[in-house]
């Protein structure tokens, strides 16, 4: 069986034999795998008028438990978003009525960041529907192969966390 993959590497190895391409035949799969998901995940955020990283603020707020509520260091931290990015999202999601910002009851000078109950209801649907693309997209893998990928995808992204590069 042979992919778009293996077909480039064979070119690289045909043409420039010096230089060792095989990294790509699990990088380059997994950049290709990767926009996939992205796209498909993507485009069900979309359907209910979510971008990806709104999505991620949502569920971060709806997964830390009640009072649903961060700081929004916390809320940044917890998230997949960058700092600089999260002000602007917390604008966005304000304006939609799915996050409320309300000063924080230990320190008057913080705000904390609310789920409010439009925001939970829109992110459990979401998440709902999300979950279930997830498993729907893992389904052309069996449990053995797919049990043996967490594994191995754990112990690499551990040692990747352990030089900074993540």
């Amino acid at each position: 069986m042979s992919d778009h993959v293996a077909r480039v590497v064979r070119q690289w190895k045909s043409e420039y034999s010096e230089v060792d391409a095989s990294p790509m035949y699990v990088l380059a799969r997994m950049m290709r795998i990767n926009m996939k998901i992205n796209k498909d995940l993507s485009a069900n955020f979309a359907k209910f008028g979510l971008a990806t990283g709104d999505f991620d603020v949502l569920a971060t707020l709806r997964r830390s438990g009640e009072p649903y509520a961060l700081r929004p260091t916390e809320l940044t931290k917890s998230s997949m978003l960058t700092s600089g990015t999260m002000t602007s999202r917390l604008d966005k999601l304000e304006k939609l009525g799915l996050v409320c910002r309300n000063p924080n009851p230990e320190d008057r000078r913080a705000l904390m960041i609310h789920l409010t109950d439009k925001g939970r209801a829109l992110v459990e649907e979401a998440a709902a529907k999300h979950f279930a693309l997830e498993a729907e997209m893992l389904k052309v893998l069996d449990p053995q192969d797919r049990e043996a990928l967490e594994g191995i995808l754990e112990r690499w992204s551990h040692r990747l966390e352990e030089e900074g590069a993540m």
